[in-house]
């Protein structure tokens, strides 16, 4: 809006001025139009000199009657020859003693302190006899243009300074509803499954907008809720007969066989892990934030355990399961995640490696903690399967088919 005022108020302001500069320039026109007439007429100059000097005296605008060559015959005030040989004024005079008149100037800017000079020729019998000149000065028009530019400018500031104020209404109305859906999608993302955003503002598009984020941030927490009671449903569902399963095995290392005990114990041991993963489930379940908190533990005894555990597979298979590196390592990590995924890689060296072949774990210390890797001689996955071996249920293609 302001270039646009801009663009419409300089040739404004120039046009003012050229209005207020035509119109004086009319008026001392027909003043030295007389004066042609009283030239004409009038052969004494004295008589002549006394009517210009009363027109000065009145009007403050100095008036001069040249004769055919230039030089002055009349003059409204002393001295006024000297200002007839000024550039200005000896161009224009030059002119009306050629016979011509003279153009209108276009405009008189308020910081030009030059007279208003027009000149017109004397014409006797259809000959040019000489010129008038009159000399106005333009104090009082270069105060008007000022004023009127001044007014213009304040104009269009006050217009800039509404527009600003419109636009910037309209722009908090519009952009009200994308803040309370950025403010809202913060919220949701930061674990504020409730937090919605503020429906029936800004534009109709923005609304329909402003109710989809509503409708779609509902389902979202109705989903998340039902997922999180369906684990917190199985894992309290679980618990029972688990705690009866551990309950007989407690029962049976009483009553086993000489020899079997450490089979009764390392299944009871699995039972009380698998008890152990239900109990952090639920507490997922229950809690605010699904991100469970690492803590320093060593991992030698998790590993170790976690091999006593796939070691009767790997047997029954022909396979041998060991360890090497590090007896412990002291890390940042969930044991119950740590457990959880060393039994994912554990299961799939033992269930896709040759028969025969050897898994073996190794725990490392480095700059950042420890590294536990897997080594099994089984056919391994492609780059575009590595990529994909994180995601949830995911098998590849080559053991999609494949029993487990």
């Amino acid at each position: 809006m302001a270039v646009v005022l801009l663009a419409l108020g300089v040739p404004l302001g120039i046009d003012l001025a050229s209005v207020r500069t035509q119109g004086v320039f009319l008026d001392r026109l027909n003043d030295a139009n007389r004066f042609v007439q009283v030239a004409q007429q009038q052969g004494d100059r004295s008589v002549l000199a006394e009517k210009l000097a009363r027109y000065d005296e009145v009007y403050g605008i100095s008036v001069a009657v040249l004769d055919h060559s230039g030089r002055v015959r009349a003059a409204s005030r002393p001295g006024l020859e000297a200002a007839t040989h000024t550039a200005p004024v000896r161009r224009l005079a030059a002119v009306a003693l050629s016979g011509h008149h003279g153009e209108p100037p276009r405009a008189v800017w308020p910081w030009a302190e030059a007279p208003l000079v027009v000149a017109q020729p004397v014409i006797n019998g259809g000959d040019v006899t000489g010129a008038v000149v009159t000399m106005s000065p333009t104090d009082r028009m270069r105060r008007l243009v000022a004023r009127d530019w001044l007014a213009l400018v304040l104009g269009e500031l006050l217009a800039v300074i509404g527009c600003a104020l419109l636009a910037s209404r309209l722009t908090r109305w519009i952009l009200r509803p994308v803040r309370d859906v950025d403010v809202a999608a913060h919220a949701i993302a930061t674990g504020r499954m409730t937090a919605r955003a503020l429906d029936g503002t800004g534009p109709p598009e923005l609304r329909r907008l402003t109710s989809s984020f509503n409708e779609m941030a509902a389902n979202v927490e109705r989903v998340v809720q039902r997922q999180r009671n369906f684990l917190a449903d199985a894992s309290h569902q679980l618990r029972n007969p688990l705690s009866a399963l551990l309950l007989r095995l407690d029962s049976l290392a009483l009553r086993a066989p000489e020899g079997c005990e450490a089979e009764v114990d390392a299944a009871a041991g699995e039972g009380r892990h698998l008890a152990g993963i239900l109990e952090r489930l639920l507490a997922l379940a229950q809690a605010e934030e699904a991100e469970p908190l690492p803590e320093r533990i060593d991992l030698g005894p998790i590993v170790d355990r976690r091999i006593e555990a796939w070691w009767p597979a790997a047997t029954a298979k022909g396979m041998t399961i060991g360890r090497s590196g590090e007896a412990h390592a002291e890390a940042l990590a969930d044991p119950v995640a740590l457990s959880s995924a060393l039994d994912v890689v554990l299961d799939n060296a033992i269930k896709f490696g040759p028969a025969g072949s050897s898994v073996r774990v190794t725990v490392q210390r480095d700059a950042d903690g420890a590294v536990v890797a897997v080594r099994d001689e089984g056919p391994g996955l492609g780059p575009d399967e590595l990529r994909r071996a994180g995601d949830r249920f995911w098998r590849g293609r080559r053991w999609a088919r494949r029993p487990s």
